[in-house]
């Protein structure tokens, strides 16, 4: 099993960060446009809470798939936490963390832990090409998020 964390500081309310991170339509926009990917399922615009589902279908590595998660945990404005229940991976988990810092300041963090089918093969997989990957992958989307919150302070839900 591979765990990737990245944490990323937003100028931005720990209530607004939670909002926009569970937010299905700025997940869509966020992520690599290579990708295409779209809620296709379960949740497919607004926001995701506790018990909801959403499928994702995207393209990544070359590869046209489907991906079901399960938000598991909800601890508005803290946590919250989805679990895959099909798709690609043999298990997968992100949590989402948030801590304020201050009124006005957030520490976000994410915490990936997935692991690949296909038994040896799948291992060696996960430690040469998905590591780096998914983490490139939360990386930039963290990163695009921020600007999001941090550009249009005066969007208010």
């Amino acid at each position: 099993m591979i765990e990737v964390t990245t944490e990323i500081t937003i100028l931005a309310s720990i209530e607004r960060c939670f909002d926009y991170a569970r937010d299905i339509d700025l997940h869509t926009q966020t992520v690599w446009k290579h990708t295409r990917e779209r809620a296709v399922a379960g949740v497919t615009t607004g926001k995701i809470g506790a018990g909801d589902t959403v499928t994702f279908q995207a393209t990544h590595l070359g590869v046209r798939q489907k991906l079901k998660s399960r938000i598991v945990q909800f601890e508005q404005p803290f946590l919250f936490v989805d679990q895959m229940e099909k798709g690609a991976f043999k298990s997968m988990r992100h949590e989402h963390h948030f801590s304020a810092i201050g009124e006005q300041m957030t520490c976000m963090r994410d915490t990936l832990r997935f692991e690949a089918p296909l038994g040896l093969l799948g291992g060696a997989t996960e430690r040469l090409v998905l590591k780096r990957y998914m983490l490139a992958f939360l990386e930039s989307r963290n990163r695009k998020l921020k600007v999001i919150l941090e550009q249009y302070p005066e969007l208010k839900e």
